[in-house]
């Protein structure tokens, strides 16, 4: 049986590397299954992702096999699916093959019923056997022999697979909020698991576990200096790339040497995250961080520049990943153009982009781009913001339907159509937020709302708009979203920490219950599973500690005024701040701030759990819009002024900041 090519107009760009494989792949949907029951043969599910190394070498030795695509075609219906397009699908099958390997991972080789229930699940399996690895042919004559001979047997398992997976998706491990005690345990859980020598956490191989990182970061002192010494060892390790400055995926030694070469947007958005609420520390006037704190900018400079130069795509929204793998002199190699100097590899073609834009992980780049610009501020943090800004543009023009709906990808200009989960939800809006407070434009912060407002259920429960994948749920095979968080805050995390940012700047109370609800499904395990729980120990941190809300506002003529970088240009340099366009407002605008205020200046910089530096017409935008916050925010006398306010009660504005810095509580909040 020959192949049928479906996957060459496929939206994601993993897909249309298969498209040219002798198998004849389907992309997910129901066809797939249609033709399963038609031809009464077994389903391979094959999941991966376009900057995969394992993938890739399992395309090369055997999915690109004449003989083997032979086989496959005409014992089994494949379909080729790319994880980060449709992740509830992954999910689903990883949950199904832990029953029959501990060595979860991609690719993932699912073999299913015309159902679609999994009854036997492995990784990347080689074309010849190997240290007690099957080869993939042999797997896939004993499965055809099975399926032929043993149906039945295959059949109850499918079905004893499936009915676990749904008595565990209902298991709740809900609790009360841990008090500070039990955090500072948590934090102490971790800091057991510190590689004295190296860095990180545990032994290889070893992950930057970005959440975690954030988690330290909001739970005081001890935290924070922890996850500042992972950050350090981090950027001094061959887990980083010097030259361009972004981070690999993770290190398969405990040295942080020997790395898979994928650089994913999630992790490098995360890392900047933290990076940027490490430098927003008041400044230490002992000066004893100081060189710390000069290698944590130079870190965060070179994460910022890998996002902008490398990731971010011409029509403004960010690149899923790079590839791992590229072409050096014409020779395939993982990692051989990073250990190439600039200069080479200027002569060199980079490594491929998966150029597939995703509303969520977008969030976090546009979130930690505006979080870095606001601590940063001068011409250098407008450069920040605009980046975040054409992000948000580029998303919210394409992603965001008429209907207020929300699509998960785009390729270019085209949609997908997998449905957008409550990471796209959570993790947009957040980043949304983020921008808001960071430009002053309200706009944003209230399409966060709408955002979060649709994936609140009767009952205040998070839940996707759209409801689960289709195909999924017409088998019963649909799952909660995983509460589990490795290298990215889970959906149901990211949508708390949405909800939380936008009940603190005044949108009200639903938000904040909602948040507290989500948490408390996860608080009994996370003070468990420090490592695994990560996002969500980080927004428990901050529902528990004591509430600082700083806005600041600058009159309208004063931000109008030119901004220059700090310390003053040469005479006949010329610098132009950013501006970009609104997608909302379609209107010019730019960051309320500017650095040669003194007080707002001090105001990026202030220990506080949110801070917005506005204008006096975004004062108003924002309380117009229903945020509490910014009601009766104003200038004071010409003069900007700060209103620093804990839980919403607010102290008297102060012009001056020797009187900002004064009202900061004893304990340094």
């Amino acid at each position: 049986m020959g192949a049928v090519n479906r996957l060459a107009d496929a939206l994601s760009p993993y897909l249309r590397s298969h498209a040219g494989n002798p198998v004849d792949w389907y992309p997910w949907g129901e066809a797939a299954f249609e033709a399963a029951r038609e031809r009464d043969v077994p389903v391979l599910v094959s999941i991966g992702y376009a900057t995969c190394h394992w993938c890739h070498v399992m395309a090369r030795e055997s999915f690109s096999d004449p003989a083997v695509a032979a086989y496959l075609n005409e014992h089994f219906v494949a379909i080729k699916v790319d994880r980060e397009e449709h992740p509830d699908v992954d999910a689903s099958y990883l949950a199904a093959a832990s029953a029959f390997t501990k060595q979860l991972g991609w690719p993932l080789t699912a073999f299913a019923t015309p159902e679609g229930r999994a009854f036997y699940a492995g990784t990347y399996f080689p074309p010849r056997a190997v240290q007690g690895m099957p080869a993939f042919v042999d797997v896939l004559a004993a499965v055809a022999d099975a399926w032929r001979e043993r149906r039945d047997e295959l059949d109850q398992t499918a079905g004893a697979v499936a009915e676990a997976l749904a008595a565990a998706s209902v298991a709740s491990t809900s609790g009360e909020l841990p008090d500070a005690a039990t955090l500072a345990a948590s934090v102490q859980s971790l800091a057991a698991e510190e590689d004295p020598v190296h860095g990180g956490f545990g032994g290889a191989p070893k992950f930057p576990v970005a959440p975690v990182l954030d988690f330290l970061v909001a739970s005081g002192a001890e935290g924070r200096a922890l996850a500042e010494r992972t950050m350090l060892a981090m950027g001094r390790s061959p887990l980083r790339d010097p030259v361009e400055g972004g981070f690999f995926r993770y290190a398969t030694r405990e040295d942080w040497s020997e790395p898979h070469y994928e650089r994913m947007l999630t992790d490098n958005a995360l890392l900047l995250r933290v990076l940027a609420d490490l430098l927003a520390e008041p400044n230490d006037p002992s000066g004893e961080r100081a060189d710390a704190v000069a290698e944590l900018e130079e870190l965060a400079a070179g994460v910022s520049a890998f996002l902008q130069e490398v990731m971010q795509l011409p029509l403004g929204g960010f690149a899923s990943a790079q590839d791992s793998e590229s072409d050096v002199d014409g020779v395939r190699t993982e990692g051989g153009y990073y250990a190439l100097s600039r200069e080479q590899r200027m002569s060199q073609p980079p490594p491929a982009l998966d150029d597939k834009v995703l509303a969520g992980w977008n969030g976090l780049a546009i979130g930690a781009l505006a979080r870095y610009g606001a601590v940063e501020g001068g011409v250098e943090g407008e450069r920040l913001l605009a980046a975040a800004a054409r992000a948000a543009h580029h998303v919210l023009g394409l992603h965001l339907r008429e209907d207020g709906s929300l699509v998960r990808a785009s390729l270019g200009a085209d949609v997908s159509d997998a449905v957008a989960t409550l990471e796209d939800l959570g993790m947009l809006s957040a980043g949304l937020v983020d921008l808001a407070l960071a430009t002053g434009e309200a706009s944003y912060a209230a399409i966060a709302r709408d955002l979060i407002d649709g994936a609140l259920d009767d009952e205040a429960v998070f839940a996707p708009p759209a409801g689960p994948d289709p195909v999924l749920a017409a088998r019963g095979l649909a799952m909660p979203d995983d509460p589990a968080e490795g290298a990215t805050p889970s959906g149901l995390t990211s949508c708390a920490d949405a909800a939380w940012r936008l009940a603190v700047l005044g949108a009200g109370d639903r938000f904040l219950d909602a948040a507290r609800a989500a948490m408390r499904q996860v608080a009994g395990i996370a003070v468990q599973r420090p490592i695994a729980f990560g996002g969500a120990l980080a927004m428990m941190a901050r529902l528990g500690s004591p509430l600082v809300q700083l806005v600041t506002v600058v009159p309208d003529a004063a931000a109008a005024a030119p901004v220059v970088s700090s310390p003053e240009p040469e005479a006949d340099a010329e610098v132009e701040p950013a501006v970009v366009s609104d997608p909302v407002l379609g209107e010019a605008f730019r960051p309320a701030f500017d650095p040669t205020v003194e007080l707002v200046d001090a105001s990026r910089r202030h220990a506080a759990s949110i801070t917005a530096i506005v204008t006096d017409a975004q004062a108003r935008a924002f309380a117009v819009a229903g945020f509490e916050l910014f009601e009766g925010r104003a200038s004071v006398d010409g003069e900007a002024a700060a209103y620093r306010c804990e839980s919403f009660v607010c102290a008297l504005p102060v012009r001056a900041a020797a009187d900002l810095a004064a009202l900061a509580a004893p304990d340094g909040r």
